[in-house]
């Protein structure tokens, strides 16, 4: 006997979209059939005619409960937490979110893991996992530490090749640090995450700006730029490709450099792959200039058309494979705090209109097919970051997470609507679709607007990368 049987709706399978019945049994998929095949098997079926059924959403970049520095002050406010995110997140279609664990101060890795898993545990409405984050000049003992906690299951590690603002001193962690990590993930079977800019070039533009007076963000572009992009890409690159087994997940990559990069390297057969943000697919540093630009900035920079096009190009079966957020959730007076290019709030409120953008801009408005669609916002992320397949697809024996996405009428993006900040860089955006019915591991968290779960819903996920994933770019 099932428990739920969703029966009626265009399921995207692996083996693409059909119309097909999906049967439950208490937090996995325990059947797929034909349509009417389950029919009068469960204790609950949902009729989902007319729309899309697709594994829940995974947003593999955020940041929950995290330090926002604020100009002119030592105290930082902190942006909002897993609790207000990840109900965001269920009323979108996102099931799991990646966070990270930062090793600061005298921590160790596993200490700074053991600190965020506390902040999260009962705090969360869907599942979640954390990237650990390194920075600055690494302790000779970090690798091995980094090691152990890939084999406790935290199997990608982030690593910046810049400090980002003069303010941020520390943040970038040496080539020669960087090296031993990589040396440290092929072993132990973890990947790189890797914030890659040039720091030379980034540093060397915040002066030069400055001297020339001029400091407003709407000039973030050309400190963040793209040749910053293409030389940290290439550099991280050469030092991945000398190293066997070592794999890159690249981080909001948003320059057609970058993207050339990462294409040039598969093409070469490193195992690398590419996440970009939806700030850099649907905006450019033409709306730096808009009232309240800052809304649409993150770190690197949003830049210009043509990066739009390769993007766009790479998100077609190409460099990229990832659509992520960079997730900041704060009211608007914090992310309007900063207006200069040294110290304007990165990240935005982005993770619950994510899927139903990526609908909108990938199968209505370019043409792409569905299973295009659902890699860039789920498969993708579970594979190439070890959650796969128990996240990210529906199949037998898989998670059942699941969304229901309504195609019958169209939605008007409002963040008076919604559940992050008192704004949305979206905002009167016109959608293609909207999640009527989202579901975590057999559990229906939303329908119809409505939250139906509990914080205690949200579970700490242990992910382990496929070899295939480190060996070829296999995704």
């Amino acid at each position: 006997m099932l428990d739920t049987v969703i029966t009626g709706g265009n399921a995207v399978l692996p083996t693409g979209a059909v119309a097909a019945d999906i049967g439950i049994a208490g937090d996995k998929i325990a059947a797929i059939g034909a349509p009417g095949q389950l029919a009068g098997l469960a204790g609950r079926t949902i009729d989902a005619s007319g729309q899309i059924v697709i594994p829940g959403g995974i947003d593999p970049h955020v940041h929950c409960r995290w330090p926002m520095p604020t100009p002119g002050q030592t105290q930082h406010n902190l942006t909002d937490g897993p609790d207000r995110v990840s109900q965001a997140a269920l009323f979108g279609g996102t099931t799991t979110m990646l966070d990270f664990a930062l090793v600061d101060g005298d921590n160790t890795v596993q200490q700074a893991i053991e600190r965020r898993q506390k902040e999260w545990a009962s705090d969360c409405y869907c599942d979640y996992g954390f990237h650990v984050m390194v920075q600055g000049a690494l302790e000779h003992t970090v690798p091995d530490q980094i090691a152990e906690a890939v084999q406790g299951g935290h199997a990608s590690v982030k690593m910046f090749t810049t400090d980002i603002t003069p303010s941020r001193k520390g943040r970038m962690v040496p080539f020669g640090s960087i090296w031993e990590v990589l040396k440290s993930l092929a072993k132990s079977g973890g990947i790189a995450a890797i914030h890659a800019e040039d720091n030379d070039i980034v540093m060397h533009m915040y002066d030069k700006l400055t001297r020339e007076g001029r400091t407003g963000f709407e000039n973030m572009a050309e400190v963040h730029n793209t040749l910053s992009e293409d030389l940290a890409f290439n550099r991280v690159i050469r030092l991945a490709a000398n190293i066997e087994g070592s794999a890159l997940y690249m981080l909001h990559t948003s320059a057609a450099t970058g993207v050339r990069a990462i294409a040039t390297a598969r093409g070469n057969g490193t195992p690398i792959y590419g996440e970009t943000l939806h700030q850099y697919l649907m905006y450019t540093a033409e709306d730096y200039k808009k009232p309240n630009g800052q809304i649409y900035h993150t770190y690197p920079s949003l830049k210009y058309a043509e990066d739009h096009a390769a993007l766009w190009g790479g998100t077609n079966h190409g460099a990229i494979q990832c659509v992520a957020t960079d997730e900041i959730c704060c009211p608007l007076k914090y992310k309007l705090q900063g207006n200069r290019i040294d110290d304007t709030t990165g990240g935005n409120a982005g993770v619950e209109p994510r899927v139903s953008l990526i609908y909108t801009e990938t199968v209505e408005k370019r043409g792409y097919d569905l299973t295009q669609f659902v890699n860039l916002v789920s498969t993708n992320a579970s594979k190439i970051l070890g959650l796969y397949p128990r996240k990210g697809v529906l199949a037998v024996g898989s998670d059942a997470d699941i969304v229901l996405l309504d195609t019958r009428q169209r939605h008007t993006v409002r963040a008076a609507d919604m559940h992050e900040a008192d704004y949305s860089p979206w905002e009167d955006r016109d959608l293609a679709c909207w999640p009527s019915l989202t579901m975590l591991r057999g559990k229906v968290m939303v329908e119809s607007g409505s939250l139906k779960g509990a914080l205690s819903d949200g579970t700490f996920l242990s992910r382990k990368v496929a070899d295939e994933v480190r060996s070829r770019p296999a995704v």
